[in-house]
């Protein structure tokens, strides 16, 4: 299996959200010996505290890196973060007033790191391997990464997006692209907290369907249809 984090924060070692994190929890309960693992991060803090995370998993790349859309300009990306967000700053963005928004009366301060957009990243990492699993946290950024992603070229077989962030207009967008692109709604993604949807590369024309509407679906009310829809 190959199983790619991107926005990988300090993995399950972040005591603001009490050692957990949803998709870290499932690579290492799915985990078999020559599993591959990215684990990617913008901010250079984390990335001690993802190597402990790690340490026992042989065939793991930790990559300090900004991932992007296809708009990027130039090989290094300022990343906007404040010390209300401490210890391991988990809504740090390129996007300034991501952070703003949940810290509107702070301090913002900044610092650059290497980026890469999606497709170079795979291009140069992956190749023409097979991603079983890939998990996008990208703080303000995940839809154009996203809509950015050549699906006829790479083969994602599961991709787990966060949608916390996302407005409705980019909601429908988002969808649609996937749809045309052969992936089907399959409930929500590996976010412990539920923040992200799940869509596999698969038709089922049901969940095609249904998916439509998911832009008008509260995260209140998220689970409830997912219950229906898969009956669980």
């Amino acid at each position: 299996m190959l199983y790619i984090h991107m926005g990988a924060g300090a993995g399950d070692l972040d005591s603001k959200a009490n050692f957990r994190c949803g998709f870290t929890e499932f690579i290492k309960k799915n985990y078999k010996k020559n599993d591959i693992i990215f684990a990617v991060e913008a901010n250079k803090l984390n990335i001690k505290k993802l190597k402990r995370c790690w340490k026992n998993y042989p065939k793991t790349k930790i990559l300090n890196l900004a991932i992007t859309g296809n708009y990027l300009d130039k090989k290094k990306k300022t990343l906007y973060y404040t010390e209300q967000d401490r210890p391991h700053y988990q809504v740090c963005s390129m996007d300034i007033n991501h952070v703003k928004k949940h810290f509107p009366r702070s301090i913002i301060k900044k610092f650059s790191i290497e980026a890469i957009k999606i497709n170079q990243f795979f291009k140069k990492y992956i190749k023409k391997k097979c991603i079983n699993f890939l998990s996008l946290d990208l703080e303000g950024v995940d839809y154009e990464v996203v809509m950015s992603i050549n699906f006829k070229k790479y083969d994602i077989k599961n991709l787990s997006i966060e949608h916390l962030h996302l407005t409705k207009i980019q909601k429908i967008k988002m969808i649609h692209h996937l749809n045309a692109s052969d992936y089907s709604y399959c409930g929500s993604g590996y976010d412990h907290n539920n923040f992200d949807y799940l869509f596999k590369k698969k038709r089922i024309l049901f969940n095609k369907v249904l998916s439509r509407v998911l832009f008008i679906i509260s995260r209140k009310h998220l689970n409830i249809f997912n219950k229906l829809l898969f009956n669980k």
